[in-house]
């Protein structure tokens, strides 16, 4: 059963790329709008917080699609499911690129996030299951090369199409793409047969209906939390408490329903509880610090979107070339746990050496280095924590498995976002009070400086007043600059003990074979 799905030549190269281009495909578009929201707001005459919603609306389709896929695939068949999921992000991205206000846009990115979720882990499947066991780490490395190295190839590919054509292109450019991809898939890809189809009235729609509503709320919450004062805001307070018993709604019925539409039964296993875990801190650290390092790039240092792009590319690459490196030591039975806690340690080395070197001046040499050592870190986490969270899962487990990893990934990114902008906000009001307080208008110092300012702007020819206010003006600006440094310094602080205490948990797990059975991880 499991080999009938094996490829090889050929045919097996046409698969791998398909599936790596769709998964591009997906992670790509998550990241590109970053750099284009700008341009969208100016043509669609939007507000910040409506603009947000563009990305709001695909990460909460994305995360709801994506524990369902597996269930969706034995529904319809993998490879109609791959296909269709496919047509239905093609066709939302050229909606979107026609879109002509912005809630119209928001909808169609809807839309396009129930495609783009599925990509993901299907492609993820299709691609180990088209290896044999014994190469079924290469095969992860594969995808996983994909995986990390699209979300940074967004920003800068999306700022080169917004300077040189319109914004609308950052969707139009998946359109051939999507076309490619859809007839390779028709013509090489085959679907398991596992299990029989359920009828319409035995579909857990409730299940649909509590997770959507767990999920979806908890997305909104953690991305609008921060602009709208949290709890004190009612829209906020009210999603949160839906979102609480969505939850408990949906693991009462996952657990006594006959055929749930997530398998939670699978999380007894200790190592995917872990992995799970391990995935969500990854995801934290993965989109936080991919998230981090453009802002302060862009608003301390004053980059262009392309370049605060371009900076995060070594690291990714590295993260690339690493990939097939800890394939093979995954083979030659490494054990992982080992590599994950290096893996931490070394993100730790990133994110304080990171806070020693944040000036309000630092050049991209400086951050070179420091860059690199963050892709040799998420290379020896991304692999290692999919292969143990699934190493003692068997059979269909396997592909429920990594949907928990998926998801929990996703959201970890959600969280690290929101609860960094959260940071930022407060760490930033504390350090300009305290900044403020040593500005004392008696100390010579600052009458000095004051002075000096106030003689330049004069020299520029404005008046005595005049030069004054920009006097004081200018040393504000300062203080705002500085205080923001403090702020990311702190951050990338705090973010580093957060790895730090992962270690130790991490050598409590248990080893399973190492060799898993990496094919059915991908569900």
């Amino acid at each position: 059963m499991e080999d009938e799905l094996v490829e090889y030549g050929f045919r097996r190269i046409i698969i791998t790329v398909t599936a790596v281009l769709c998964a591009l495909l997906e992670i790509v578009d998550t990241t590109i709008v970053n750099v284009a929201l700008n341009n969208m707001r100016g043509s669609l005459g939007a507000t910040l917080t409506d603009i947000a919603w563009v990305i709001t609306a695909y990460a909460i389709a994305n995360v709801i699609v994506i524990p369902m896929t597996s269930w969706l695939s034995q529904q319809f068949g993998r490879r109609n499911y791959f296909a269709a999921s496919i047509i239905i992000f093609t066709v939302a991205s050229f909606l979107c690129g026609n879109a002509d206000n912005i809630w119209e846009l928001v909808a169609f990115r809807f839309i396009q996030g129930l495609g783009g979720g599925a990509l993901l882990v299907t492609a993820q499947t299709i691609i180990t299951e088209s290896y044999p066991v014994a190469k079924r780490g290469m095969a992860q490395a594969i995808y996983g090369m994909g995986v990390i190295v699209g979300p940074t190839l967004g920003p800068p590919l999306g700022g080169y199409i917004v300077d040189h054509f319109s914004w609308p292109y950052i969707f139009y450019i998946n359109i051939p793409i999507g076309i490619i991809a859809t007839i390779l898939t028709l013509m090489f890809v085959k679907s398991p047969k596992y299990g029989d189809k359920l009828k319409a009235n035995q579909v857990d729609w409730w299940g649909i209906f509590y997770l959507a509503s767990f999920i979806g709320s908890l997305q909104f919450v953690l991305e609008h939390g921060q602009q709208d004062d949290w709890f004190n805001d009612n829209l906020i307070l009210s999603l949160s408490v839906v979102s609480l018993f969505g939850l408990l709604l949906f693991i009462k019925r996952e657990l006594t329903y006959k055929h749930p539409i997530v398998n939670l039964k699978v999380l007894k296993n200790t190592n995917l509880r872990v992995g799970t875990i391990m995935s969500f801190i990854m995801g934290f650290g993965l989109y936080g610090s991919t998230f981090i390092v453009p802002i302060y790039t862009q608003s301390v240092l004053g980059w262009s979107a392309t370049d605060a792009g371009l900076l995060l590319i070594p690291s990714s690459i590295t993260t690339g070339i690493m990939m097939p490196f800890i394939g093979k030591m995954i083979q030659r039975g490494v054990p992982q746990a080992y590599m994950v806690a290096v893996g931490f340690m070394i993100f730790f080395f990133f994110t304080f050496w990171m806070h020693n070197i944040i000036t309000p001046d630092t050049s991209a040499e400086e951050m070179f280095w420091p860059l690199i050592l963050r892709g040799v870190g998420l290379g020896l986490l991304f692999v290692p924590i999919t292969t143990l969270s699934l190493s003692t899962l068997k059979g269909k487990h396997i592909g429920e498995g990594a949907a928990f990893t998926g998801m929990m990934r996703q959201l970890g990114g959600s969280f690290g976002i929101a609860i960094i902008t959260t940071f930022i906000a407060i760490f930033n009001q504390q350090h300009r009070v305290n900044l403020i307080s040593h500005l004392d208008q008696t100390s010579f110092q600052v009458q000095q400086t004051v002075q000096k300012l106030q003689q330049g702007f004069m020299a520029k020819g404005f008046t005595f007043n005049e030069a004054l206010s920009k006097a004081y003006k200018a040393i504000e600006f300062k203080v705002m600059v500085q205080s923001s440094v403090l702020t990311y310094m702190d951050i990338f602080m705090y973010l580093g003990i957060l790895f730090l205490l992962c270690i130790p948990f991490i050598l409590m797990i248990k080893k399973g074979k190492n060799k898993i059975d990496m094919a059915e991880a991908m569900h």
